[in-house]
């Protein structure tokens, strides 16, 4: 069998093993072209290496579709809900879109500028942020393994159903939720020397009424030219939303302050 023939046949299997149910939540039409865009050759390889490892037994349908990835529900050997988050390796655009937060970065000096070699850093950036985050104390989904361009990491929801964004959904005691927040950013800088980056209602999560950050992959360290940009951006994002919805917020520089430890609210 040629190589051109092995991979066919390993792609005709994985779009077998999509369990049906799921694929009525979208046409079937749009679900084969997200198949043919994210099974490129070397990622449906990087996912077997997965199968095998245990991380992966079977995938169901995208939950989530965005311009540089989709994220699939899928249970690991031991019937676990897990998330595989499979990065698009031809989005020029997306590549444009993430260098800023992979250059300045001292962990991916060393990373080439072709887009495929960019996005396999920024699987690895997004698996060590989580990695940090956790460790921290930060609720973010678990992360469990990342090879290339997929990352597997902790399935936020239930029975194949993502939480919701705080966008969506306003939990019932919203100024306990929003110091709970402010304390993931806290924790985010003080025990991980991580700012998020892109944190607003948007990459929030409500699970049992608690925040869960998400898309990690765009944190940087402090060290990152552009941390406390970001981090201001952040703040702002976050005082805006709850401000607008009817919580009683701080200053920016009062939260600037207690974020670094410096004192403030």
């Amino acid at each position: 069998m040629s190589e051109n023939e092995e991979y066919e046949k390993l792609r005709r299997i994985e779009i077998e093993r999509i369990d049906k149910r799921r694929i009525k939540r979208i046409k079937d039409e749009d679900f084969y072209e997200t198949v043919e865009e994210v099974f490129d050759k070397l990622t449906l390889m990087a996912l077997y290496e997965l199968i095998n490892r245990g991380f992966i037994h079977v995938m169901y349908g995208v939950v989530n579709a965005g311009k540089g990835a989709r994220v699939y529900w899928a249970e690991d050997a031991k019937g676990n809900d897990v998330a595989v988050k499979i990065y698009l390796t031809f989005s020029a655009e997306f590549r444009r879109s993430i260098l800023m937060y992979i250059e300045g970065d001292p962990r991916f000096t060393r990373v080439k500028r072709d887009t495929r070699s960019i996005i396999y850093a920024w699987a690895r950036k997004e698996f060590k942020n989580l990695q940090r985050a956790f460790n921290a104390g930060v609720r973010v989904p678990e992360p469990y393994a990342v090879n290339k361009n997929i990352l597997v990491m902790e399935f936020i929801g239930e029975g194949g159903v993502p939480a919701p964004l705080l966008k969506d959904y306003l939990p019932p005691n919203l100024e306990d939720f929003f110091l709970k927040v402010l304390n993931y950013v806290k924790l985010l800088y003080t025990r991980a020397s991580l700012v998020h980056a892109d944190l607003s209602e948007y990459n929030i999560m409500v699970w049992n009424d608690e925040p869960v950050f998400i898309d990690i992959g765009q944190a940087v360290l402090l060290s990152h030219p552009m941390a406390e940009e970001f981090l201001v951006r952040d703040l702002n994002n976050i005082l805006r939303f709850f401000h607008k919805n009817d919580v009683d917020v701080p200053e920016l520089e009062d939260v600037l302050r207690w974020v670094k430890g410096e004192g403030g609210i």
